[in-house]
């Protein structure tokens, strides 16, 4: 199976695609999940959508929106409320976890990969088979 992140920006209509990619694809959704981190002293939050495998290809889809708006435990913001709203539509909790910034990664890809170590250890992602 391949887990790979797929980034969109960190905007509004970011965050329009992300909520819609969720409706879209309710079928295959897992799970909705806001990733919290500090960065420059900053409380942010990065919101994610985890799919379900495709059958066939066994492609694990997980699209974030990464450190793009105030943490809503510090700061209520917009952004978040209609992640928030989209999960109660959809019938979904947000799984909230703290993470380390990606500042302190060189690659992005590191990252990532560190990301989908802390997802597969809380079982959030399926094992590779």
């Amino acid at each position: 199976m391949i887990q790979r992140f797929i980034e969109l920006g960190e905007g509004f209509s970011d965050i329009y695609e992300l909520i819609e990619l969720a409706k879209a694809n309710q079928h295959r959704l897992m799970h909705m999940m806001a990733l919290h981190t500090t960065i420059d002293e900053k409380q942010v939050t990065s919101l994610v959508v985890v799919l379900k495998p495709t059958d066939p290809g066994k492609f694990q889809a997980i699209y974030i929106c990464r450190e793009g708006i105030p943490n809503p435990n510090f700061l209520a913001n917009q952004r978040y409320g209609l992640f928030a709203q989209t999960a109660e539509m959809l019938n979904k909790t947000i799984h909230e976890l703290s993470v380390k910034p990606s500042t302190i990664f060189h690659e992005k890809e590191l990252y990532y990969q560190y990301l989908i170590g802390i997802l597969r250890l809380n079982h959030y992602l399926l094992p590779l088979h």
